[in-house]
């Protein structure tokens, strides 16, 4: 099922995005007219962004150069508050009326910058065998809604990069325990709906996150790697007549054993157009081993056992591999019917449109291209560009089809956000704008000619600075120093 854009008339769509023009506004405090015109010029650019400077020439941009590297060094938007309305933006939702949740991370890769901080070793794949790298980066957490059907579209809603003492698991759970707090009091999840859903990859500890999320109303599904280890329920407590203390699971279920596997409690077969035939094993109260390493370190007391529903899905080929792998997915919900393996399955493959967006933020919009030496900086950067995927988004159904000759015509409201940014120019003009007319003024004297830098920039080693602790007795160990 192909993805639409929502059947909005034209003056709600227009005054829903004339609104969030004005409250992203109203969120620079700093540099707000030089930041509001940048971002507009970076939406009204012929073609992809490939420099700071040369958006300047664009006619949406009525301040010099210097303005625009002012407005970028010495800028400030305030984070909150762009959080909060991108949160009250109409969201997409699934089939059953369910927020779709996706978090992943992308790179902004800064390998020639010794003298940026906060850089962190990111891993970046190669096309070859043994081909991956580590290369200096700012590793940046996103988490965005996601639509149904195949589409390019989603709709982001909070970013944050992620620092060299942070725990990625600790962070990634503050900062969706925030999304949801967020939809929650802008009145997209209330009482009585569905759980938020959301889907990940294998980079993350679903368990974890599932545990400490667990007084939310989300249910988590997660990939697993495929040399994992389940154990199976213990069922009913029974009396023996030795006594003693019942037991706690039973057997397990090897993924790569496939004679360890029990009766599957759900098994669904669909046909896909782009996959073929989908078969999907599923097996009811499956909780992970957990040991006592990573983040269950600081855990006080027995580990806990975590169920949910293991989901086994096989399908007949993918692009380019006529034998793909199986794909293991752990979900925190129990007591599932074929319907609801089905929808959850579903929803992980959604996930990969997040990519379309990151390949769009890098591509199109520029967000890696200016070469910051701040990370705060690249963050005042990085929002500008969430601000305006969105105003791409909200002009979703305003846009009309200015295809080139080569292309093939779109289909009414299946435009990607590429070709509905090649038509915001003429959007923009019926919008709001905000921003003041700019003021005459001369430029500064800058460094005399000839003159050194007497005031070199510090060089920092890229990494983490804070060790991970592996083991318990190491952890025990550094608590008796610390104490």
């Amino acid at each position: 099922m192909k993805s639409l854009a929502p059947a909005v008339p034209e003056d709600a769509a227009l005054s829903v995005l004339s609104h969030f023009r004005v409250e992203f506004y109203d969120s620079l405090y700093k540099r707000a007219d030089a930041l509001f015109e940048l971002t507009d010029a970076v939406l009204c650019a012929d073609g992809p962004v490939t420099s700071l400077v040369e958006l300047t020439l664009t006619a949406e941009h009525r301040r010099g150069h210097g303005a625009i590297y002012d407005a970028v060094n010495h800028g400030w938007l305030e984070p909150l508050r762009l959080r909060r309305l991108l949160a009250s933006t109409p969201l997409p939702r699934a089939a059953d009326g369910r927020i779709v949740l996706a978090v992943d991370v992308s790179n902004w890769l800064r390998p020639d910058a010794p003298t940026s901080p906060d850089l962190l070793f990111c891993h970046v794949y190669g096309r070859g065998r043994s081909a991956d790298q580590m290369i200096p980066g700012w590793p940046y957490s996103f988490v965005a809604a996601l639509e149904v059907g195949r589409t390019s579209w989603t709709a982001v809603l909070d970013a944050v990069r992620l620092g060299p003492a942070d725990d990625a698991t600790a962070v990634t759970a503050a900062q969706l325990r925030d999304v949801v707090n967020r939809l929650r009091l802008a009145g997209q999840w209330k009482p009585g709906d569905q759980n938020i859903l959301i889907v990940m990859d294998t980079g993350y500890d679903v368990t974890r996150l599932a545990y400490v999320l667990a007084d939310l109303p989300v249910e988590l599904v997660g990939r697993l790697r495929s040399d994992r280890v389940m154990l199976r329920d213990a069922g009913p407590r029974r009396s023996t007549p030795r006594g003693g203390q019942p037991r706690k699971h039973g057997g397990v279920l090897t993924f790569s054993k496939p004679e360890s596997w029990h009766i599957p409690d759900q098994s669904t077969a669909t046909v896909t157009t782009r996959y073929g035939a989908a078969e999907v094993l599923a097996w009811d109260r499956m909780p992970p081993r957990l040991q006592a390493r990573g983040p269950w370190l600081d855990h006080c007391g027995e580990l806990p056992l975590i169920h949910g529903t293991l989901i086994r899905l096989k399908v007949e080929y993918l692009p380019g591999d006529r034998d793909p792998k199986p794909v293991w997915l752990w979900s925190s919900k129990t007591a599932m019917t074929a319907a609801d393996v089905d929808l959850r399955w579903q929803a992980f493959l959604r996930r990969f449109d997040l990519e379309h967006t990151f390949r769009l933020f890098k591509q199109t919009l520029g967000w890696t291209v200016p070469k910051v030496r701040d990370p705060h900086t690249a963050d005042l950067w990085t929002w500008l560009i969430i601000a305006a995927h969105t105003q791409l988004r909200l002009a979703r159904p305003l846009a009309e089809d200015l295809r080139r000759p080569w292309e093939r015509p779109a289909e009414p409201r299946r435009l990607t956000p590429a070709r509905v940014r090649r038509g915001f120019r003429h959007l923009r003009a019926k919008t709001l704008r905000p921003a003041a007319v700019p003021k005459p003024s001369k430029p500064g004297p800058g460094r005399p000619l000839g003159s050194k830098n007497r005031r070199p920039a510090p060089h920092y080693e890229p990494g983490k600075t804070v060790k991970r602790v592996e083991t318990l007795t190491e952890h025990v160990r550094l608590k008796q120093q610390q104490g």
